[in-house]
């Protein structure tokens, strides 16, 4: 039997702050939508995300670094779904860390996006060293309490990074976006997120297509290809998957997946395939200094 509490249009509560600035109808925290569509390296992402938006995804991530933003936010309007109904991440990177860069950028991809505000902003690594990844923190909450943004987190944050703003006394994270897939479980990471009420959204779900016999096998007894039994593993183990295509018929593969459910014992197979950071397949700095 499938879980009926996963569904397209699932979402999860983000455990902390919604901005005071909402207007009535927008869909912003304390629900993120569970499925995302992931925007990486694609320099024209108009046609998936309007394929996304047609078939009921309600979840874009974008970045600074992926120098897209403009062009998603075309998308969004000219898809026809109603702005309050769609939810919109974005990332400042590490080169726009501090406490009189991370202002400017973020208003930048206000304007890029056009949008009138960002559901949720990463901070996008922990590369730019303690000092700076605390002044961009601070200069989040600030655009948070303004109504810039309505939600804020980090992305690649290991325990130490976490650790670092509760010792600040500055406010946990909504949420941490982090590489996940069988391969590379990020277990400890994980575990603090749970523990912490921080949500785990899950960037490269797909392995960037390196599946292995156990992964293809395990789609066939569900008449599934590899891509949608990684996205349904996700989506079993309550992560966010963010799956990358900038196809459009792949968008919408990516997305069938609520008519079956991973057995307990092929979650389990799945989950033995872990390697740690020998799994990565991605720059992954969660061991940043």
């Amino acid at each position: 039997m499938v879980s009926e509490d996963l569904r397209i249009d699932s979402v999860v509560t983000l455990p902390f702050y919604a901005s005071a600035h909402a207007q009535p109808g927008q869909h912003l925290g304390p629900s993120l939508p569970r499925l995302g569509l992931g925007v990486y390296k694609n320099e024209d992402p108009k046609p998936a995300v309007l394929a996304a938006l047609k078939h009921g995804y309600r979840h874009i991530d974008t970045a600074r670094m992926y120098r897209n933003e403009q062009a998603v936010g075309q998308a969004v309007r000219e898809s026809g779904v109603p702005r309050g109904q769609v939810f919109v991440t974005s990332k400042v990177d590490s080169k726009e860390h501090g406490s009189d860069v991370t202002p400017k950028a973020i208003e930048d991809s206000v304007q890029k996006l056009g949008l009138g505000h960002i559901d949720l902003l990463l901070i996008h690594s922990p590369l730019s060293g303690k000092e700076k990844r605390l002044e961009a923190w601070k200069a989040f909450i600030a655009a948070r309490d303004k109504g810039q943004v309505h939600n804020i987190g980090v992305s690649n944050y290991g325990v130490k990074h976490l650790e670092e703003i509760r010792e600040a006394g500055l406010e946990t994270p909504s949420v941490n976006q982090l590489e996940l897939h069988p391969f590379c479980q990020q277990k400890e990471i994980v575990e603090y997120c749970q523990k912490h009420g921080i949500v785990a959204e899950a960037y490269t779900p797909l392995i960037r297509g390196g599946w292995n016999d156990t992964i293809v096998d395990i789609g066939k007894k569900y008449n599934k290809d590899p891509a949608q039994v990684l996205v349904r593993w996700s989506l079993q183990r309550g992560f966010v998957p963010l799956p990358k295509s900038a196809n459009p018929e792949r968008v919408v593969s990516n997305a069938q997946v609520y008519d079956f459910e991973l057995s307990t014992e092929d979650l389990k197979t799945l989950d033995s395939l872990d390697r740690g950071k020998e799994g990565s397949v991605t720059w992954n700095p969660v061991d940043a200094a």
